[in-house]
């Protein structure tokens, strides 16, 4: 499967771009906030199945992201890696997928990826 990964943490970003290969998966886009993950799905039309979205973020936050992706084609599917479990209820009522709170182990994100992939 493709990913986009969202995070403004590069080591967050490339912690997972290593799970992701390691479970046989490819990253195809990263962003560092939720208006350059826009600007990516709206101009480059890149193929991806799944956006790992974290939350806090700056210029735009996961939360609106999401809002914005989802209008973009609310087919995406999108699941949030975030420290800040206060938006879980929201990032699901929006339309993500699933919430997977960090920090995770390998084990916990690859069962909760196994039910998308």
């Amino acid at each position: 499967m493709k990913f986009i990964i969202v995070d403004d943490n590069n080591a967050i970003i490339f912690l997972f771009t290593e799970i992701l290969k390691e479970l046989g998966h490819e990253v195809v886009a990263t962003a560092s906030n939720g208006k350059i993950a826009i600007k990516l799905i709206e101009e480059n039309q890149i193929y991806f199945d799944i956006i790992l979205m974290d939350n806090r973020m700056p210029v735009m936050d996961g939360l609106t992201a999401t809002k914005e992706i989802l209008k973009i084609n609310p087919k995406n599917k999108i699941i949030f890696l975030s420290a800040d479990y206060s938006v879980r209820d929201k990032a699901l009522e929006i339309g993500a997928l699933d919430f997977i709170e960090k920090p995770i182990d390998f084990k916990q994100f690859s069962d909760r990826l196994a039910k998308y992939t």
